[in-house]
């Protein structure tokens, strides 16, 4: 039997968790266009709330970076092309004329018609490329392997008394994080304040229908999981994500929310083994894959993550992440003698990125997994996500 967790995350060694992750090169593109599609829009909406959206006053507008760059879990393309890196970055607009569905029907189309015309001459400006082809956000190409998507939302302006403009960064961060994170990623705020308060967030569309809609559900939910499992819940994610991408090249397998989700929601830390905590995760992932998956503390249970794949590519996904768990267990079955076998299965499994370095295995008596096997689990009681931790 073999230790593979050291071809996945080792410190001070480059293994795969280093391979798939984005560099600071990137990392730093990415933040300072976003930068400047936030200076570049919010004195101009805000010029423009009273004679384009018909508001009573002019109001300056929020911004937030969510998803994937929210939780921690970007990772690099396995494919370029097609794949691409993408950092979703959020226009929150306080609105005064709240009616009981929400803003005015007539001001989401309004709003995508303003936000998408002064993205056009910043566009134009940095030689970046604007697509219109999304109902749910604007998409700007900021160069060939990357993409800014830009949500429009709406909340009531008495709520925005209680908010500021979100890091990164979120209140789970360790204090020591925080410096390093300001480098990276150069917001002028940094607090805690956090939009938990928000609870009247509206999505626009561009066929001009309000949606309701809270991005930082699904963050605080999933901050709160790390807390609980440590970081190697996150990390985890990204070993998923990472082969997601390499075997739907064309980017039509699970969501990465679907991922994120079903993972944290049958996850199980094994401390220093990052190789058996995959192969559980992937198991788990291969049952949750089948059917809906549903979280009661987000959306109310309501939102079913899988709703992406038809009954077939259900199918084939959960076919997929059995596989998977079923290889990493082969691999960690060999002899010590065939170190290089085990690599060769996992490469089959998760790409060439992971590294083809048989002095980072070493024989495992069994007895780590025999010690990592637990109790059996009794599910945990939903309790609603807080920021707390």
């Amino acid at each position: 039997m073999l230790k593979l967790n050291r071809l996945l995350f080792a410190t001070a060694e480059e293994v795969f968790i280093n391979s798939i992750e984005p560099t600071k090169d990137q990392r730093r593109v990415l933040v300072e266009a976003k930068n400047e599609i936030r200076d570049h829009l919010r004195p101009r909406i805000r010029e423009a709330t009273i004679k384009a959206l018909g508001m009573d006053k002019a109001v300056t507008p929020r911004f937030r970076t969510q998803g994937s760059w929210s939780y921690q879990t970007c990772v690099q393309p396995a494919w370029h092309p097609p794949q691409e890196m993408d950092w979703d970055f959020g226009v929150y607009l306080p609105v005064s004329l709240w009616e009981e569905s929400g803003p005015p029907h007539a001001m989401a189309q309004l709003y995508f018609k303003l936000v998408e015309g002064l993205l056009k001459d910043l566009c134009k400006e940095k030689g970046w490329k604007l697509y219109s082809g999304k109902d749910t956000c604007i998409r700007v190409q900021i160069n060939a392997w990357a993409h800014i998507d830009i949500p429009l939302y709406a909340a009531p302006e008495a709520q925005f008394a209680q908010i500021v403009e979100k890091r990164v960064f979120d209140a789970a961060a360790k204090s020591d994080a925080r410096e390093a994170l300001a480098a990276e990623f150069a917001e002028e705020d940094f607090t805690l304040q956090q939009w938990e308060d928000m609870v009247d967030i509206m999505m626009a569309t561009r066929s001009g229908e309000w949606k309701p809609s809270d991005p930082e559900e699904v963050s605080r939910w999933f901050l709160d999981r790390v807390e609980e499992h440590t970081e190697q819940l996150r990390r985890v994610c990204r070993y998923l994500k990472a082969w997601r991408d390499l075997h739907w090249k064309a980017g039509d397998g699970p969501t990465s929310v679907c991922i994120m989700i079903a993972v944290a929601q049958a996850f199980e830390h094994k401390r220093g083994r990052d190789d058996v905590a995959l192969e559980r995760s992937a198991r788990a992932l291969s049952i949750a894959l089948k059917g809906n998956v549903h979280e009661p503390a987000i959306a109310e249970g309501k939102e079913d993550f899988n709703k992406r794949l038809d009954a077939n590519g259900r199918q084939h996904a959960s076919t997929l992440a059995a596989t998977l768990a079923s290889q990493i267990q082969a691999a960690r079955m060999k002899a010590s003698h065939l170190a290089g076998d085990a690599i060769d299965i996992l490469r089959a499994q998760l790409g060439s990125r992971l590294p083809y370095r048989t002095d980072l295995v070493e024989p495992d008596s069994g007895d780590d997994v025999v010690r990592l096997v637990g109790a059996d689990r009794v599910s945990r009681p939903v309790v609603n996500s807080t920021s707390a931790g």
